[in-house]
């Protein structure tokens, strides 16, 4: 009953929200057709007295009614929950104040759910009731900050609607003022995604940086042995750890070494096709028929590759390992040794997936070669072929190895192929029959479950993160470094 009650309370007050941010929408409409009105008034009969075209005036009312308005429901949305917690905790009860920190935490953990409408107290619990007490505090506070802002986001649209309206005038520079917020509204999505990135390689090379206080970066770099399994817990005695990164390494390249098979000579003599020899009504079919590929599920291929490549791979390899043994009887024991799960059946369907990114690069890359060197070639005599091979395709290289090398970005970056189907197996083979590992996959292995992230082996994973961001970036700046040296330049 009770998680009833706040859960009701949670559903009416983002009702009102969506009710006030429409209501917001609606006075920022308004706004800029009164604004658009008075600069028009103003104008008079000569629309050439004002600076700005009424438009921009009311753009500028627009935003002046919008903008504080959206500000304060932006703080909100950011600290609001956790200035409502911390407000709170002020009046927590003292059985729970009394408490060890880290049940303490748990206790206010379920008090914060309970409070959210998704949290549920066990009746027999000791600590039902001042949890339930505690969930009630945090709802009032939560509902009263949240009351405050909407009511302060009310009041700031009013004022910012008075405001930009009084300011309207003919010498009003009214469109300087909105493409400076526009600039400004645009750099913030640039600051953002800048900050975003760094702040995803600053933990990376933080929690790298713990990991490699406790494990030494040489056994990491070139180990050949890799298991995870530390002592976590004191009665842990024995589980030592290993962290080779090498055989996960090896895992990914292997993998993306058997995916770039497949895809970069189909994907490039596609895009050949579609850009020199298709018609245009070939085209139009082909190609989006090609791109569909690019917008399958991953985890889809991932299915496809455990369910059907795998076993039907399992099989090819029993069949071949048997006509090896024939064809070398003196060899003892398998020759290849084929797993339900393998590098082989991973590869492929990666192969499969990241054909659309190659040619869909290539195919770009090749049409924006200049049409006079086709007319050139042909003129001189030489086939179609020919001017494929010795001047598109010469011209079009650096664009190609571009792509290629980001194909390579893409399929070490793969996830959910390589854990359906490649297994879970650190080792180094020449066999692409057996099963293998690979960074992404021990990613996951680490970091799904109950995980502590003070332990070694959950911090390996932010190692093999940056390890991983390390590899992409390289092949990322090859491939710049590969359009710049070799990027002709046609007229």
């Amino acid at each position: 009953m009770v998680a009833g009650r706040f859960m009701y309370e949670q559903i009416a007050q983002s009702k009102l929200a969506l009710a006030l941010l429409a209501a917001l929408i609606a006075a920022a409409s308004a706004a800029f057709f009164m604004g658009r009105s008075r600069a028009v008034a103003l104008a008079g009969a000569d629309p050439r007295a004002l600076h700005s075209r009424p438009n921009y005036h009311g753009y500028l009312v627009a935003l002046w009614t919008l903008g504080p308005s959206l500000a304060v429901l932006l703080l909100y949305a950011l600290g609001g929950q956790a200035l409502a917690d911390r407000l709170a905790m002020a009046n927590a009860p003292a059985q729970i104040a009394s408490l060890p920190p880290f049940e303490a935490s748990v206790q206010i953990d379920a008090a914060r759910a309970l409070a959210s409408g998704g949290g549920m107290v066990s009746p027999d619990s000791p600590l039902a009731g001042p949890v339930r007490e505690l969930a009630h505090h945090i709802a009032e506070r939560r509902g009263e900050l949240k009351l405050y802002a909407l009511i302060g986001s009310g009041a700031l649209a009013v004022i910012g609607l008075a405001f930009g309206l009084a300011r309207v005038r003919k010498d009003r520079r009214a469109r300087n003022r909105v493409e400076t917020v526009i600039k400004a509204l645009l750099m913030a999505c640039s600051g953002v995604a800048i900050l975003t990135t760094i702040g995803i390689v600053l933990s990376l090379v933080f929690e790298t940086v713990r990991f490699f206080g406790e494990v030494s970066p040489m056994e990491f770099l070139f180990g050949l042995k890799w298991s995870a399994q530390t002592n976590i817990r004191p009665d842990q005695i024995g589980a030592s750890g290993a962290f080779g990164a090498v055989p996960l390494i090896y895992g990914s390249l292997m993998i993306t070494l058997i995916a770039m098979i497949v895809a970069a000579p189909v994907g490039l003599y596609a895009a050949i096709y579609l850009s020199e020899y298709a018609g245009p009504r070939t085209r139009r079919i082909v190609k989006p028929v090609l791109e569909v590929l690019a917008g399958v599920p991953t985890v889809v291929y991932g299915f496809f590759a455990l369910l059907t490549v795998a076993p039907a791979i399992r099989a090819f390899g029993e069949w071949l390992n048997g006509v090896l043994m024939a064809l070398m009887p003196w060899v003892e024991g398998p020759i290849i040794s084929p797993q339900p799960t393998s590098a082989l059946a991973a590869g492929l369907v990666m192969g499969v997936m990241i054909i659309p990114f190659v040619s869909s690069l290539s195919d770009d890359v090749i049409n924006a070669t200049p049409q006079t060197l086709r007319d050139g070639a042909l003129a001189l005599g030489a086939t179609k072929s020919e001017t494929v091979k010795q001047v598109i395709m010469p011209a079009a290289l650096p664009g190609v190895v571009a792509a290629l090398l980001l194909a390579v970005s893409r399929a070490i970056g793969e996830t959910m192929i390589v854990v359906m189907a490649a297994g879970q197996r650190a080792q180094i083979t020449a066999d692409p029959f057996q099963d293998v590992t690979t960074v992404t996959v021990q990613i996951v292995d680490l970091l799904t479950g109950d995980t502590e992230f003070d332990s070694p082996k959950t911090l390996s994973a932010f190692a093999l993160g940056f390890g991983l961001f390390l590899i992409t970036l390289v092949f990322n700046l090859i491939a710049q470094r590969v359009v710049k040296a070799y990027r002709e330049k046609y007229e």
